[in-house]
């Protein structure tokens, strides 16, 4: 019976115990999460997605570094291709004469 009314205190009982070191510690906590919620809020702003093609002869071709294919084209009328290692447009058709893809990064200005 004493540790039910000892473990019942105990989650009852607030973590603050004075009012004033509360309030200090809200207000510190409110003031963080501001400064953060500005600089997440101004970073994303400047954020924007960067974009470009490149081709190349063959079923492969790879984007630049740093950029990652966000989807592929292939020659010969293949419309089945994958993306390799993270980088690298492949078109899954034989005989494939040109390969295309969108690469695309996320940058700050």
């Amino acid at each position: 019976m004493k540790a039910a009314v000892f473990l019942l205190f105990a989650l009852l009982v607030p973590a603050c115990l004075t009012s004033a070191q509360c309030l200090i510690d809200n207000v510190i906590d409110l003031k963080v999460q501001a400064a953060i919620s500005s600089i997440v809020s101004s970073t994303l702003a400047k954020a924007k997605l960067l974009c470009q093609d490149v081709s190349a002869r063959g079923a492969l071709v790879s984007c630049p570094a740093g950029y990652k294919p966000t989807g592929c084209a292939c020659g010969m009328g293949c419309g089945s291709w994958d993306i390799r290692s993270d980088s690298t447009c492949h078109c899954q058709c034989g005989g494939i004469d040109w390969t295309a893809a969108r690469c695309c990064k996320i940058g700050v200005e």
